[in-house]
């Protein structure tokens, strides 16, 4: 039974749900005013549209949302799932529905046309429903594109006028060649000067480069420029050969991986809260990055990256007029039917080099975005920044069942070499920020040989002792760099010695060193997060923060214990001195084998005799 209160007008969907296929298809929400509000689609209709009303408590607030403005619903089966992919993206992009993810406007894009005329022109345009050619693009920015357009007009002569050219009106020859003709940048086909056969080769060439085919075409070229030559036209032959080399040097420039990789798209996705996502695909084509493009997505409900992807990527591919087959993507999309675009995870080679090169591009497009937005206005930066460390301490408050949103993080961690020269650090995390002026390091004074949990132990307690007999404040949240051991001897230290009420938690680590899970309760249990969560990247940050600072106490320990051990013990010589003398020479035993001339300049007469004597007693 369906709870009447999730929407008022629940009794009439509620009939509709009895009669909705087990089928693959799309799905359509209406408002009261009959405006769609959210497309969606699904391998079984019955079971993803129910869950939006059988489940709601355990939706999101923006899903809720949604849920309480459905005052209708429409089904459209169809044959198969990639179907009902393409059903859903052109919906979407008839509709543009208030619920669903979607790119900005596409006027805002700038593209590369090759109009359909006789005579057709290459020319700049924003707006894809203005113009009627082909389209290539869209480009991340406008100087890449003229970038583009300016090689291709040093590669080949074609006519940028706005003349309306037939075969009848040139045969009339009611046009004149314009200045254009006269500096060499057209063959006038407007004047038949240049055939239509001709002018129109010269377009296929153009169409070809802006595909990324750049093979056929040198070829071709070095062909004409081997018959130039073996006619004698030098000269010819000499303009041949720099457009040859500017083409190569243009697909230089453009190539990053071997030729292995022949026709594919990558997509990198990054999330960095619940409000906007950002989107960057590369197009690679014969081992050439044709181009890269990155996209902001407002992101409507709250959705995981995988659920934004399985909107977003039929409508790069549409938008991008990708002929790719395959995709390299962080994850696989599961509502993306194979039939439709072969996904692959890379983990190495070519193609992961590949899709770390996205990722670069999706990171830097996120931070001018956000710069932009910071510039544009401070006040609302300021007080977004805010609204998400609250709505990041809220998430750690109820995925933990604290108490309070945990204002206050601390974190330990130990550092030792078998043993030797142990010591432990802690960090404090203030509003999900590191509070360096509360970092604290230790000297552990009662355990001797390695032993963990025994240094874990002495640290936390005489941190907390501290705290609570000097009556400051406690942290809302203690975390412990390891697993369930590690947990148990902080609760019995926390709860049993010191009888102070703190939360615990443990950040555990694979086997390559990565965070890889949450725990908290006892018994410990692993609190779901996925890698792409803000929550889990802030306990990875933690994690590396405390870890960083345990290790360069450690060094620095560890460095001093063996100035100590080799060179002050020299009567006379302290740590100074035998720093000097390190920076010096290297090392201890390079010391060993100065001379008194050697040594007299960075230490001073006196000292270089004794250290001298020390290391040579038979003199």
């Amino acid at each position: 039974m369906i709870d009447k209160s999730i929407n008022p007008n629940i009794d009439r969907i509620a009939v509709k749900l009895k009669t909705v296929p087990e089928t693959p298809g799309v799905y359509q929400y209406f408002d009261n005013k009959g405006t769609v509000i959210y497309v969606g689609k699904a391998r079984n209709l019955q079971r993803r549209v129910t869950s939006y009303f059988n489940r709601y408590d355990d939706h999101t607030s923006k899903i809720k949302m949604l849920v309480r403005h459905i005052y209708d619903l429409r089904i459209t089966v169809v044959a198969t799932e990639v179907d009902a992919l393409l059903l859903e993206n052109n919906l979407i992009k008839q509709y543009k529905p208030k619920y669903n993810s979607l790119l900005k406007d596409d006027k805002s894009y700038p593209y590369l046309c090759l109009t359909n005329e006789e005579y057709p022109r290459l020319i700049f345009t924003r707006n894809r429903s203005q113009v009627k050619g082909q389209l290539f693009g869209p480009y991340p920015n406008q100087r890449i594109m003229r970038e583009l357009q300016d090689i291709i007009r040093n590669l080949f002569n074609y006519r940028t006028c706005n003349q309306s050219l037939s075969e009848e009106r040139i045969a009339a020859k009611k046009v004149r060649p314009c200045i254009k003709h006269q500096i060499g940048l057209c063959n006038a086909p407007c004047a038949g000067l240049e055939s239509r056969k001709d002018y129109l080769a010269t377009i296929e060439n153009i169409r070809q480069i802006l595909k990324g085919n750049f093979s056929d075409i040198l070829n071709s070229m070095k062909e004409q420029m081997f018959a130039y030559a073996d006619q004698l036209e030098f000269e010819k032959a000499e303009v041949m050969r720099r457009k040859i080399r500017l083409l190569e040097e243009y697909q230089s420039r453009s190539a990053v991986v071997g030729s292995n990789v022949k026709d594919v798209d990558v997509y990198s996705i990054l999330s960095p809260d619940d409000r906007y996502s950002y989107v960057n695909i590369l197009r690679i084509k014969n081992g050439n990055l044709i181009y890269s493009f990155s996209t902001e997505i407002r992101n409507q409900m709250s959705e995981s990256d995988q659920e934004i992807l399985s909107s977003i990527i039929p409508q790069l591919h549409e938008l991008t007029e990708s002929t790719a087959k395959e995709a390299i993507v962080p994850f696989i999309v599961d509502e993306i039917p194979d039939e439709y675009l072969h996904q692959t995870v890379a983990t190495r080679g070519e193609k992961k080099q590949l899709f770390e090169l996205s990722q670069r591009n999706v990171e830097a497009y996120q931070r001018q975005c956000a710069h932009q937005r910071a510039l544009v206005n401070p006040d609302e930066h300021r007080q977004e920044a805010t609204r998400k460390e609250q709505q990041l301490l809220l998430r750690i408050q109820k995925a933990l069942h604290l108490p309070h949103p945990p204002v206050h993080i601390e974190c330990f961690d130990n550092s030792n070499i078998q043993g030797a020269y142990p010591v432990a650090a802690m960090v404090r995390f203030t509003h999900g920020k590191p509070n360096r002026k509360e970092y604290r390091r230790f000297n552990i004074k009662t355990v001797e040989g390695p032993d963990d949990y025994a240094s874990m132990a002495e640290v936390i307690y005489r941190r907390y002792k501290r705290l609570h007999d000097e009556e400051k404040e406690l942290p809302h949240l203690l975390i412990v760099d390891g697993g369930k051991g590690q947990m148990e001897v902080a609760r019995e230290v926390i709860q049993n010695q010191l009888h102070l009420d703190i939360p615990i938690a443990g950040l555990a680590k694979d086997d390559k060193h990565h965070t890889s899970e949450l725990l908290y309760g006892f018994p410990p249990q692993v609190v779901g997060l996925r890698p792409s969560d803000p929550l889990f990247h802030l306990m990875e940050r933690i994690q590396d923060e405390v870890h960083r600072f345990a290790i360069t106490f450690h060094r620095e320990k560890r460095a001093k214990g063996l100035i100590h051990t080799q060179l002050t013990d020299i009567p006379g010589i302290g740590e100074k001195t035998a720093h000097e003398l390190l920076l010096k020479f290297g090392s201890v035993k390079e010391v060993k084998v100065q001379t008194l001339a050697d040594l007299t300049p960075v230490v001073g007469p006196a000292k270089a005799k004794v250290i001298y004597n020390y290391f040579h007693p038979e003199f």
